[in-house]
C-alpha cells in the first residue's frame, strides 16, 4: 500500500489526470479507453501522441494494461487499488435508494428474517450486483419449541423465540416415529429450553438427555438428539449467509471461463463454506471496505469485486456484515455509501429489535 502511495504521490499532474480519467472511462463503459478519446477529457490540451506516451509510461509501473495490440488501455488491479485508495471520489447516498432500502424495514420491522431477505433483494436491485447479507445467530431466548409430522420421513421442526422470532427447519425424523413421540419430545425439549438461548440449551440438554434417559422411549430419545444436531450441527456457525442478486452478476460476465468461475463462487457460498471468512473480512476495520480481485481468498478464482461493510449491535460488536459483488469495473464511487447506508441499517434494526 506504502508502494501505491508513493507512486501516486510522485506522478505529475498530467499523469494523475490521464490515469484517472482512464480508470474513470473503463468504469464506465467497461471497455479500454483510447487516447484519441482522452484528448477530449483532460484539462490540458494534449495531442494524442502526448497520450499515448503517458500511458505507456503509466503501463509500465504496471497501473494500466493494454489487453489488445493498438487498443486502449484499462486498469490493471494493482492500478485499481491505488484509484480506489487515493483517487476515488465517493459519491452521496441517493434519495431514491435510501427510500427503497427504508422501505423494507417498513414493510415488516418485527420478522427479522423476512426483513433482511428484503433488505438483500433490495440491495441487489439498486446496485445490479450480487448482494450477501449475513445474519447474526439468533441468541434470544426460547419460549417454544414443537414437531409437526408431515410424512413418515419429514418432520417440521418450529422454534419461537421470546422476542417474537420464529424459525421453521425441515428435517428427517428417526424411523417409526408417531405423534406422541414426537410430543413427547416437544415436551421435553420445552421444559429445557424454555428461558434459555440455544447455545445455553445445547449443553443442558446434553446433560439431561443422559441423566433422564429412561423416562424417554427410545425413538423420542432419537428424536430429541436429532433435533440437537440439526439446530448446532458440530462445526457449523449458526449464522445465515443470504445471497441475492446472482443473475446480475452473471448477466454482467460475458465470457464462458468467467461464467464458470462465477457459478464456483456461488455454489461455494451457498454451501456456507468461506461464511467465517466473509466475516472476517469486515472485523478489521469498522467501516466500508473494498477487495479487488484476488485480494482476498473468496474471490481469488472469480477475478470479482466486494464492497463489504460490518454491523453492529447495542454494544458496538460486531455481529454480522452486507456487502455485494460486481465485476471489477463496479462504480465503487456509487456503491461505496449504499453499503455503508445498508449496515447501518441493518444494525439499527438489530439493535431496535433486541
Amino acid at each position: 500500500m506504502t508502494k501505491l502511495n508513493n507512486i501516486l504521490t510522485e506522478m505529475n499532474d498530467r499523469s494523475r489526470e490521464v490515469f484517472q480519467r482512464v480508470v474513470e472511462g473503463y468504469l464506465q463503459s467497461g471497455e479500454p479507453v483510447g487516447s484519441r478519446t482522452l484528448t477530449r477529457s483532460l484539462s490540458e490540451n494534449l495531442s494524442a501522441a502526448t497520450v499515448r506516451n503517458v500511458m505507456q509510461d503509466l503501463e509500465y509501473l504496471g497501473l494500466l494494461d493494454s489487453p489488445h495490440v493498438s487498443s486502449g488501455r484499462i486498469p490493471t488491479q494493482m492500478g485499481l487499488r491505488m484509484f480506489v485508495d487515493g483517487l476515488l471520489e465517493v459519491d452521496g447516498l441517493a434519495i431514491n435508494d435510501r427510500e427503497k432500502l427504508d422501505g423494507t424495514i417498513n414493510e415488516n420491522p418485527k420478522d427479522i428474517s423476512a426483513t433482511l431477505d428484503k433488505i438483500g433483494s433490495a440491495l441487489s436491485g439498486i446496485t445490479q450486483g450480487a448482494s450477501l447479507v449475513l445474519s447474526p445467530k439468533q441468541e434470544s431466548e426460547i419460549e417454544h419449541v414443537e414437531f409437526v409430522s408431515l410424512a413418515h420421513d419429514r418432520a417440521l421442526v418450529v422454534l419461537v423465540f421470546s422476542n417474537g422470532h420464529v424459525e421453521n427447519r425441515l428435517f428427517q425424523p428417526p424411523l417409526g416415529q408417531t405423534p406422541s413421540s414426537l410430543k413427547e419430545a416437544a415436551n421435553f425439549l420445552n421444559s429445557i429450553m424454555q428461558g434459555r438461548t440455544l447455545s445455553q440449551a445445547k449443553e443442558i440438554i446434553q446433560k439431561e438427555i443422559s441423566i433422564r434417559r429412561q423416562e424417554l422411549d427410545s425413538l423420542a430419545a432419537e428424536l430429541v438428539e436429532n433435533g440437537i444436531v440439526f439446530w448446532e450441527a458440530k462445526g457449523e456457525r449458526q449464522e445465515r449467509l443470504i445471497v441475492r442478486g446472482r443473475a446480475n452478476l452473471l448477466e454482467n460476465e460475458a465470457e464462458e471461463e468467467e461464467l464458470e468461475r462465477i457459478r464456483l463462487l456461488f455454489n461455494d457460498l451457498e454451501r456456507k463454506q468461506d461464511i467465517a471468512e466473509f466475516l472476517d473480512l469486515t472485523e478489521q476495520s469498522d467501516g466500508v471496505r473494498i477487495f479487488i480481485g484476488s485480494e482476498n481468498k473468496l474471490f481469488s478464482l472469480s477475478g470479482s469485486s466486494l464492497v463489504v461493510s460490518p454491523y453492529m449491535n447495542s454494544d458496538k460488536k460486531v455481529i454480522g456484515a452486507v456487502g455485494v459483488i460486481g465485476p471489477t469495473r463496479l462504480n465503487y464511487g456509487r456503491i461505496v455509501p449504499i453499503v455503508d447506508y445498508t449496515a447501518q441499517l441493518v444494525g439499527k434494526l438489530i439493535t431496535d429489535h433486541s
